[in-house]
């Protein structure tokens, strides 16, 4: 037979004509293999991981970016967690590997179940991308024509979330193009569920953890009619058994980079082993609507080793020792003018268990604000960045901070002792903003608005009342209304308002300068950054 196939080469042909299958077909015989089995029994180099660096210098100082001490605790902004030191070696072995990933995920399926007691588990890129790809196994199961049709075409079209567990973080279900039905009584849930319900998806927390909308109770009725449940218990604590699956949710999603400490871009989702399975088949490296959503080697071996020291570290030393550190800081304070400090235990929940303090004082007394002190140690060396800022001049001079334990570093409390200690004992001069003088601008009426982001413009609507200087009003968007509250003073104008976006409201913060009929400044939008805005009455 010749190996010229509709004018192509068939490559097995050329493999046949060149002699290399039946080369391979003799391996065993070869040379080259026999090289290669006596590879496997020499010593490998051994490889030690070293740290380039410290708070001052390292690779992040060398790009112009200024890492912290993290007294705050496990935000993606600040990059969650400090991965473990056998997190950080599973994840240079694995490096060193090529593997079928499918396989590896199989075997690292067998090792959550049997870590975790569920009947399986993945993992994926975050606990956000566990939420979508598990909303899109509960919308397609593993049927490649259901799979390969999203999010266009969908036999079940709707996830039921109850009201309380509306969040920001349900865009991994809402991203998926399913109408989202929320609902907020067992009830108004049972009424709900129907032939287009794929899944309920439940935030767990204090809301939902008792009462006649716990994940107990729905997952009862949910399960009447065989439609599963999905527990986002992302920054919490995995502990075994576990409480969600044992209430009867079939999936259970977790943060890798939190409480477990495993690689940041990681997640975790255990239930049951054919929904786990789809979840998977809907990632890379399959070509469906999860394929961005891809886990690398290195991370998926990163997590897993994160869950067995999970099951293996003494939970109760590390609460004694972040409790201590707790005490450090507040002993080093001691004798401060007002100031008074608070350690608040471990809250029951599992989520961010970890002891934290509270720091209260008067900034008449002290000479300077909570705003303004955590600004001091974010602008300090090393950087400090801590929890929940209090206190503005002139009109809240009452002023709090805190200090959560939950990421720091043995030696890091007295770092943050010492430096609240300077910073409360020596604040230098903090005056109070000047405001402007002369009366204020009138800005009663109606104002079209033009929003300049990034890229893109936004075009609004203010419609303002006006008593002296203070402001009221109604702030249209382009989707979404929301009221004002302001002051002008002299020709300076502030706007506050919170755009109720369902699960994720946001805050506008406007400033600007009143110039007769329009006016200008710039708008804060909390996470989502600065732009330009401009206005003309109209």
């Amino acid at each position: 037979m010749s190996p010229l196939r509709n004018g192509k080469w068939s490559r097995r042909e050329v493999l046949k004509q060149s002699g290399i299958l039946s080369a391979l077909g003799a391996a065993s015989a070869s040379p080259l293999a026999a090289s290669a089995a006596g590879l496997a029994d020499q010593p490998r180099p051994k490889h030690t991981l070293v740290k380039d660096g410290d708070i001052r210098d390292n690779l992040f100082t060398r790009i112009g970016v200024r890492p912290m001490i993290n007294g705050r605790g496990t935000f993606t902004i600040i990059s969650g967690s400090c991965s473990l030191p056998e997190v950080k070696q599973a994840m240079y072995d694995a490096s060193f590997y090529f593997v079928q990933l499918d396989e590896m995920m199989n075997g690292i399926g067998a090792q959550l179940a049997e870590l975790t007691g569920a009947e399986w588990g993945i993992t994926t890129t975050g606990c956000a991308a566990a939420i979508c790809l598990a909303t899109v196994a509960c919308i397609a199961g593993a049927d490649v024509e259901l799979c390969q049709a999203l999010p266009y075409k969908k036999k079940k079209d709707q996830v039921i979330i109850p009201r309380h567990s509306r969040n920001p973080y349900d865009i991994g279900v809402r991203m998926c193009g399913v109408e989202i039905v929320e609902v907020d009584s067992p009830e108004e849930f049972r009424a709900k569920l129907s032939d287009r319900t794929a899944m309920v998806y439940i935030l767990s927390g204090p809301d939902s953890t008792s009462g006649p909308m716990s994940i107990s109770v729905l997952c009862a009725i949910a399960n009447e009619k065989n439609v599963p449940v999905f527990v986002d218990a992302a920054a919490e604590e995995p502990n075994k058994p576990n409480i969600h699956l044992a209430a009867g949710a079939s999936l259970v999603g977790y943060s890798g980079g939190k409480c477990m400490r495993g690689p940041q871009s990681s997640g975790m989702m255990i239930g049951k082993k054919d929904l786990c399975k789809a979840a998977y088949y809907q990632a890379a490296p399959h070509h469906c609507y999860g394929r961005a959503l891809k886990c690398s080697k290195e991370e998926a071996m990163g997590l897993l080793a994160a869950v067995r020291q999970w099951y293996k570290r003494d939970h109760a030393a590390e609460q004694a020792q972040w409790t201590s550190w707790m005490q450090h800081i507040a002993g080093r304070l001691k004798g401060i003018p007002s100031l008074t400090t608070e350690i608040i235990p471990a809250p029951v929940d599992l989520s961010n268990r970890c002891p934290s303090l509270r720091i209260h004082w008067d900034a008449e007394k002290v000479g300077i604000t909570g705003t303004e002190l955590a600004a001091l140690l974010d602008a300090g060396t090393p950087r400090i960045v801590l929890v929940g800022p209090q206190g503005r001049r002139p009109e809240m001079m009452q002023s709090s901070i805190g200090v959560m334990s939950y990421m720091m570093e043995a030696g890091e409390e007295k770092i943050i002792a010492d430096a609240l200690y300077a910073a409360l004992t020596k604040p230098g001069s903090h005056p109070n903003p000047v405001l402007p003088t002369g009366a204020p601008a009138s800005i009663q009426g109606s104002w079209a608005v033009t929003i300049q982001y990034i890229r893109g413009t936004g075009e609004q609507k203010f419609v303002l009342e006006q008593k002296g200087n203070d402001i009221t009003g109604e702030h249209h968007g382009e989707i979404y209304n929301a009221k004002f509250q302001g002051v002008v003073h002299g020709d300076q104008i502030e706007l506050h308002s919170v755009m109720p976006v369902e699960g994720n409201p946001f805050p506008c913060n406007f400033k600007g300068t009143v110039q007769g009929n329009s006016m200008s400044g710039t708008v804060t939008m909390g996470e989502y950054g600065e732009a330009k805005w401009s206005a003309v009455r109209a």
